[in-house]
């Protein structure tokens, strides 16, 4: 553990306040940073060099790994006392670990080369679910995650936590118009699957090996899902099949369902043509 002059220093006030204007999106908006909290996110953080600009633990022994670690890659470290770990966390039991990171998420849709797998989430607006629904993009290989206009800032702090560091895992984009997120899609190539009630089985598109082409996933809101005029933009709207007596399954096991049969898909028609060659 550090100590001496590398030792951690007790955060200023000017930093903490800093650092709780973050919890606000406007916050973030205008720093063009946020605050991400736990071990498991602050790790990933830590795999982006230049990303980091502070760490703060409430138990620098305990946390020495990450110290060592943001001191090596010149990041300023501070203690954090219990009162200032509450200012600062939205958990009912914090971790006491935070960093403060540059903005990951973009706004303009990125260029892709030959994307297999996209999400497009159309005003998303829980943040737990936003997150969940980044961790399964990640978890199965998709190219990237769309927010559209009306949905959660995907720098919110739940939507992070969800995320469990997959946010710096892959591109993020947020605030574009659907229309144009479905276009981008279509322009790369991927059909548009809208994962609804009341379309076609999932099992009968993966049985008709429709699943293996490229597709971006259009996922509704969790109140209201998919009004017409947005299930009109996609090819083809799906529904998961259900055998039990469950009315409905929410956003983000929908979500990792559709992904992950769609990924497994996607790889045994890869693995065919690739025992065919």
């Amino acid at each position: 553990m550090p100590d001496g002059p590398n030792a951690p220093a007790p955060i200023s006030k000017s930093a903490l306040r800093s650092a709780r204007r973050l919890l606000s999106r406007r916050g973030r908006e205008e720093a063009g940073a946020f605050l991400v909290e736990g071990s498991q996110a602050v790790r990933e953080a830590l795999g982006w060099k230049g990303r980091m600009s502070l760490l703060a633990t409430s138990d620098p022994l305990r946390d020495q790994s990450f110290v060592r670690a943001a001191q090596d890659r010149g990041v300023r470290v501070v203690t954090l006392s219990e009162a200032e770990v509450s200012a600062l966390s939205e958990t009912v039991t914090s971790q006491g670990l935070f960093a403060v990171c540059s903005s990951v998420a973009g706004t303009e849709l990125p260029a892709l080369e030959h994307p297999g797998l996209v999400v497009i989430c159309a005003q998303v607006r829980d943040p737990g679910n936003a997150g969940t629904v980044i961790r399964c993009a990640d978890a199965f290989g998709a190219a990237a995650v769309v927010l559209t206009k009306g949905s959660v800032d995907p720098h919110n702090a739940k939507t992070v936590r969800a995320s469990v560091g997959s946010v710096f895992h892959l591109p993020v984009i947020s605030g574009v118009d659907l229309e144009d997120a479905v276009s981008w899609a279509r322009a790369a190539g991927l059909q548009i699957l809208a994962a609804d009630g009341g379309g076609r089985s999932l099992d009968e598109l993966a049985r008709e090996g429709r699943l293996a082409t490229p597709t971006a996933w259009l996922m509704g809101n969790e109140a209201w899902g998919l009004p017409d005029a947005e299930r009109a933009l996609a090819d083809q709207v799906v529904g998961v099949p259900m055998w039990g007596a469950a009315e409905s399954l929410n956003l983000s096991t929908a979500a990792a369902v559709c992904l992950y049969t769609t990924a497994s898909a996607q790889r045994r028609d890869k693995d065919r043509g690739t025992a065919l060659r």
